[in-house]
């Protein structure tokens, strides 16, 4: 995913734009949360809380600032994760079930039982049952903000939400969309390798040669352009702390752990996702910037001892 072009954002992010993202700082982790339940990965739930947030500022002029703003970040969110799931497809198993009546009877929340769990299960459900049951068995929104955010009824939610929770107590964990295959692709996983291993060695110029020329870079609230066009390796060599890469898996996705050695121990600082194509990497996303993604994370691992 990589659409931030399409709304006007390249190159190093605006103050202005940096400025807004301050504001709203105590609701990205809930943004993001409900983005990655939506889309099934934490990391295309940030890419896509990133692009919900960019289109937001473009509309601020249009924003009525008399309303709660959660509401109208999450009814933004909503819609980018409905686009990005029609894109894969997922949205047309939804599209053949039948609505069903908007009367129908009552089912119990899932309750403390599922707990958590409810945020995986949710997979599951097509996705407007998905949302509404995250909405408000998650988030604890009114059936009200639910329908303006999901572009509804209140019976329509409602009826969206009671099947939901039938189907959660019988769901089994679905897999991760499209990880099983990233992760037998042997060319990204020596990829990875190679980036690692140059990465924790220093070599600046052995990573570019790894790196297509007209590979794409986003780095969290910070830059989304050409990598030719940024400064991010020096960024990483001049920072005054102990970096370290190892390969690994977040929710079961390859991808890149960022350690921090600390004096109190290794820690998992951030999570690097690379995509690779022709034997090149053509795309880097970076997430140092956004620290709730690995706590979202259901699993984080790497797949060796850490680096000497």
């Amino acid at each position: 995913m990589e659409n931030l072009h399409e709304i006007g954002a390249t190159g190093v992010f605006e103050a202005r734009y940096r400025a807004f993202l301050e504001t709203i700082t105590t609701l990205r982790p809930s943004l993001h949360r409900y983005c990655a339940r939506m889309t099934g990965s934490v990391l295309d739930g940030e890419d896509v809380v990133q692009e919900a947030l960019f289109q937001a500022y473009r509309m601020l002029e249009s924003y009525d600032d008399s309303r709660p703003l959660s509401p109208w970040l999450f009814r933004i969110a909503h819609n980018r994760c409905i686009d990005f799931l029609r894109k894969r497809e997922v949205r047309r198993a939804a599209e053949n079930v039948e609505p069903g009546p908007d009367r129908v009877l009552p089912a119990d929340p899932p309750g403390a039982a599922l707990g958590r769990a409810v945020e995986h299960l949710v997979l599951s459900l097509p996705p407007k049952e998905r949302a509404c049951v995250l909405l408000k068995d998650v988030f604890d929104y009114s059936l009200e903000e639910i329908a303006e955010m999901v572009d509804s009824t209140v019976g329509g939610v409602k009826a969206a939400l009671n099947r939901g929770r039938s189907k959660l107590p019988a769901s089994p964990v679905p897999p991760v969309p499209g990880s099983a295959r990233k992760a037998a692709d042997p060319d990204l996983a020596r990829i990875l390798h190679l980036y690692v291993e140059r990465f924790n060695r220093r070599d600046w110029d052995g990573l570019r040669e790894l790196i297509s020329e007209d590979a794409r870079l986003r780095v969290g609230d910070r830059f989304a352009g050409r990598m030719s066009d940024a400064s991010y390796f020096w960024n990483y060599e001049r920072l005054p702390v102990d970096w370290r890469l190892m390969v690994g898996e977040v929710e079961g996705e390859p991808a890149i752990i960022v350690l921090n050695r600390t004096s109190d121990g290794t820690e998992y600082e951030t999570v690097i996702r690379v995509e690779v194509a022709g034997g090149r990497v053509v795309r880097i996303v970076d997430y140092v910037h956004c620290p709730w993604v690995l706590t979202v994370a259901g699993s984080v691992s790497v797949d060796r001892a850490l680096p000497n």
